[in-house]
């Protein structure tokens, strides 16, 4: 082989092993950094077909249910109490009182129409006022029913004309007045006249209680040991069930 030609293949031989030769310094850097990029790109588009990690920590949080607000009066249905109340589907007691303009009022006169009868303690006393002003507020509503609301207790009919004016209450106040026994008949007769106490005295009074009477003079809803807030309400929607 002639010299020249033996040269130029010795050189094309030095310069292909010199392209193979592995890259040092920042050149070998650039590109690792540039293959470990390229290959967190494909761990991320395989997680991304896949759908998102999930994770405890990231989770979205489970929304409580809202809790309907409780009925502050709770509607009693039951067998008469050894106290006498008077039970759901049972026949109202007849009566016979007082308004505070001095009408007399009985069971009869209200028959044909659903109306409330509410037992409460005295007149222009805190939770009695409150429990007045709430049936006179909602007073509208309950004459869409045609139900008129009847206010019973042992005061007068002129301590119920000063209540009523004082309040603007514009309901039916009844006069329950004690007989000689000492004892309310109308309360005595829905089996509301009851023993209670306080501050460890034990007395008989009107324990706090509403009756929703049907158009047949029957008990369609019974309310018992009232709370005053939000009973109205409460009694409202048991008159608005009767249709």
């Amino acid at each position: 082989m002639p010299t020249t030609i033996k040269r130029k293949t010795a050189k094309a031989a030095k310069t292909t092993a010199s392209t193979k030769k592995p890259l040092s310094g920042k050149k070998a850097t650039k590109k690792s950094v540039a293959k470990k990029s390229v290959a967190k790109k494909s761990v991320v588009k395989k997680a991304t077909a896949k759908g998102p990690a999930t994770s405890s920590a990231k989770s979205t949080p489970k929304i409580a249910p809202k809790i309907a607000p409780k009925v502050v009066s709770k509607v009693v249905s039951k067998a008469p109490t050894s106290s006498g109340l008077i039970a759901i589907g049972g026949a109202a007691p007849d009566f016979r009182a007082s308004d505070a303009a001095g009408k007399t009022v009985t069971l009869a006169s209200l028959k044909g129409k659903p109306f409330v009868l509410y037992f409460y303690p005295q007149d222009d006393t805190p939770g009695c006022t409150v429990e007045a002003c709430e049936f006179r507020d909602n007073r509208p509503k309950f004459a869409k029913f045609g139900c008129p609301v009847l206010g019973v207790s042992p005061d007068s009919a002129d301590s119920h004309r000063k209540f009523d004016a004082k309040y603007k209450l514009g309901l039916t106040l009844l006069a329950d007045l004690p007989g000689d026994n000492g004892v309310p008949p109308i309360a005595a007769a829905f089996g509301v006249w009851q023993q209670k106490s306080m501050y460890g005295r034990t007395y008989m009074g009107i324990v706090r209680t509403t009756y929703v009477i049907d158009r047949t003079g029957r008990v369609a809803a019974r309310f018992d040991k009232v709370k005053v807030d939000g009973h109205a309400d409460a009694v409202l929607a048991a008159v608005q069930a009767l249709g």
